[in-house]
């Protein structure tokens, strides 16, 4: 009886946790677009943070969207591109993961995140969310001939690439900072969180300074103006790295991301564009040296063995 009712158990939460990531994926992809997509952060933090057990929830998860949406454009896309276009690509990269997970754990032996596993997983994921994205927009141009001329796959390959990466980067280090901060204290409460002087930097002038350039880079006429206030979001996330380490870039950063991307006027807008490299290499440049200015920090925080000399 008990093992019965465990076993249903387990069946339980797997269907419920692929409810749950169907229903935050389809959340993730309607505000995303070519150069800034969301979801391939919500599947790479799943694949970090998840024990294995439960991918196949993920997978199907992300299955039954992805086929619904096929089926629903088939008629106009062809059915090629039906069929690409319902292989999850959570299937794709949990090839790449899985080696990746059974070598090494996001965290190292003393609670550290891994900064260059994580790295090395985003932008192997993303790899491959660009290859099976751009693959699956050739099968609807073979099938449809002279229909979009415009279309450039090469473009919107490179699109697709920096939208993946980007989009990991804005969703899946403030996952796992987050998760740190709260594994750090005993019980979370709300005067804890008030306590933070990183959601008093981030409340008190960081996402202020994120939504004033925003405004300014959507009210104005002047691309030039547009363009600097892009640029001058990155300053609060160097200031937030300053104060709070690798958890400051990726909160700091994930806030910039979102200004930057509401800015956007055109799909594939080339000063858009260069903006968002200039950001995704200033998260991954801060972050990676975050985490190593944290690690020695712990280091040398270390009680030394008595008598070891000074």
């Amino acid at each position: 009886m008990n093992g019965g009712t465990a076993h249903r158990a387990t069946w339980a939460q797997q269907f419920a946790l692929a409810g749950a990531y169907a229903a935050c994926y389809e959340l993730a992809r309607h505000v995303s677009f070519s150069h800034w997509i969301l979801p391939a952060g919500l599947r790479l933090a799943c694949m970090l943070l998840m024990p294995r057990r439960y991918w196949a929830a993920l997978a199907m998860g992300e299955t039954l969207p992805v086929v619904e949406s096929a089926l629903m454009s088939e008629s106009t896309f062809g059915a090629a591109w039906a069929l690409s276009a319902s292989t999850p690509i959570m299937l794709l990269c949990m090839a790449w993961m899985l080696p990746l997970r059974r070598r090494w754990d996001i965290h190292d032996s003393q609670g550290h995140v891994r900064m260059g596993f994580m790295m090395t997983a985003t932008l192997g994921c993303a790899v491959i969310t660009a290859v099976a994205t751009t693959l699956t927009l050739v099968t609807a141009l073979t099938d449809n001939p002279g229909k979009w001329p415009e279309i450039s796959v090469v473009t919107y390959f490179w699109a697709y690439l920096l939208g993946a990466y980007l989009g990991a980067l804005t969703l899946t280090p403030s996952i796992l900072a987050l998760r740190e901060r709260a594994s750090a204290e005993k019980v979370v409460t709300l005067a804890a969180i008030w306590r933070s002087a990183l959601l008093r930097d981030l409340l008190g002038w960081a996402v202020p300074a994120l939504a004033g350039l925003a405004w300014l880079a959507m009210a104005t006429e002047n691309d030039t103006a547009r363009q600097l206030a892009r640029m001058a979001m990155m300053l609060p996330v160097l200031a937030m790295a300053w104060r709070h380490g690798w958890h400051g870039s990726a909160i700091g950063g994930m806030f910039a991301s979102v200004a930057l991307a509401a800015t956007g006027t055109t799909l594939l807008d080339p000063a858009m564009i260069r903006s968002q490299v200039m950001l995704a290499l200033l998260i991954s440049g801060c972050m990676l040296a975050g985490a190593r200015v944290t690690r020695n920090a712990s280091q040398r925080a270390q009680p030394r063995p008595s008598g070891t000399s000074h």
